[in-house]
């Protein structure tokens, strides 16, 4: 099936945000890479900052189905108490993802980061997209018997953003694998 004009710029885009930043990536760098005219950007996007959303939205659905299949893949190998396979994979994930060329830290964190205000749409969908790996976890802890399932959501979605980070400015390849460490522990101290 052939990709459409809209699909192939907002790929392209994402990946040159990816590997160059937002702002410092240009439109004509875009058009030049996708081989998409001007006319036919604007026919789709009505700015830049549309583009950025629709790549952010593209970015989101990229990274969600690909922790779906980590996690169902991971999940059947784990250690220990069954109840928390998933969540424990979703860190393996996160690693896999943290040693695979494709990694260049989190394209939401760095561009929330590039836009700050929280009434941007660019930031919006950033925090959009953070808050879907919040209930994807809080979805994943649901059948536990825990008193505060969105404070421990919380709780695992600031150890795998601390993790991204750490791999990302620091270098360190073993943050997930740390991070799932502390989360076991984590949910293993709630369960008793």
């Amino acid at each position: 099936m052939a990709v459409s004009r809209r699909d192939h710029l907002v790929d392209t885009a994402l990946r040159l945000f990816q590997a160059n930043g937002f702002r410092a990536t240009g439109i004509d760098l875009v058009l030049r890479e996708s081989g998409v005219a001007k006319k036919t950007l604007y026919n789709h996007f009505r700015s830049k900052d549309e583009l950025i959303v629709a790549a952010l939205h593209k970015r989101d659905e990229d990274f969600q189905a690909k922790m779906r299949t980590a996690i169902a893949r991971l999940a059947p190998q784990q250690q220990g108490d069954p109840r928390i396979a998933c969540v424990l994979a979703f860190f393996d994930g996160l690693d896999e993802w943290f040693r695979s060329e494709a990694f260049n830290g989190c394209t939401f964190i760095n561009a929330s980061a590039e836009y700050p205000r929280a009434d941007c749409p660019i930031h919006r969908a950033c925090e959009a997209h953070k808050r879907l790996v919040l209930e994807t976890l809080a979805g994943m802890l649901e059948e536990l018997d825990l008193d505060d399932v969105q404070l421990v959501a919380r709780h695992l979605a600031l150890l795998a953003d601390g993790a991204i980070v750490n791999a990302q400015t620091a270098g360190d390849l073993e943050a997930a694998q740390v991070a799932k460490a502390v989360a076991r522990q984590l949910l293993e101290s709630y369960l008793g």
